[in-house]
């Protein structure tokens, strides 16, 4: 659907649609191949095929070193495009995450709008927050302001770097 965007508070602000996730059995060789304990609980995003795992800290979140070749082959449990792995997050962050999607060429994406719109409404229960600061701990990293809407959107608001301008064109198929 369509991506609305604009300038606010000194950033870019998104409209995303909230893409709840829901608790199921963690996918064993997703979490071997992430490195990631098989005791560990998931939760899975139907729409965006997002598999969302929790770790008890920080320090387990940095240390993940996912074996991508063996992540890319572990997908027949459940269908995943992407895994989010996240954690409380320290002061001033009300959570911290990271993003790997070998399934689609991407082994760990800096910045996840998409991935929020799962993790946004996962952490406002567990914190009873409706508008958190989220921190994705990618080597090159970054931070967003996120907010659950009155109309069950999710807005992210962060800053962001031109790095290609242009236009596009779409030719639209004659209606009949």
């Amino acid at each position: 659907g369509p991506l609305a965007a604009r300038r606010r508070d000194g950033g870019i602000a998104l409209d995303f649609p909230l893409n709840p996730p829901q608790s199921i059995p963690a996918p064993t060789a997703v979490l071997a191949a992430a490195g990631l304990s098989n005791r560990m609980t998931a939760a899975y995003s139907p729409a965006t095929r997002k598999l969302l795992v929790e770790v008890p800290d920080f320090t387990a979140l940095q240390a993940l070193e996912p074996d991508f070749p063996a992540l890319r082959q572990a997908g027949a449990e459940v269908e995943i495009r992407g895994l989010i792995v996240t954690t409380r997050g320290a002061a001033p962050f009300d959570f911290s995450s990271r993003y790997f999607a070998p399934w689609v060429g991407v082994n760990e994406d800096p910045v996840t709008g998409s991935a929020h719109t799962v993790l946004a409404p996962y952490w406002a229960t567990r914190l009873e927050k409706r508008e958190m600061h989220a921190h994705q701990a990618s080597p090159r990293g970054g931070e967003l302001h996120v907010r659950l809407t009155a109309e069950n959107r999710v807005e992210l608001l962060g800053r962001a770097v031109i790095v290609v301008e242009g236009k596009l064109f779409v030719t639209l198929p004659p209606q009949n």
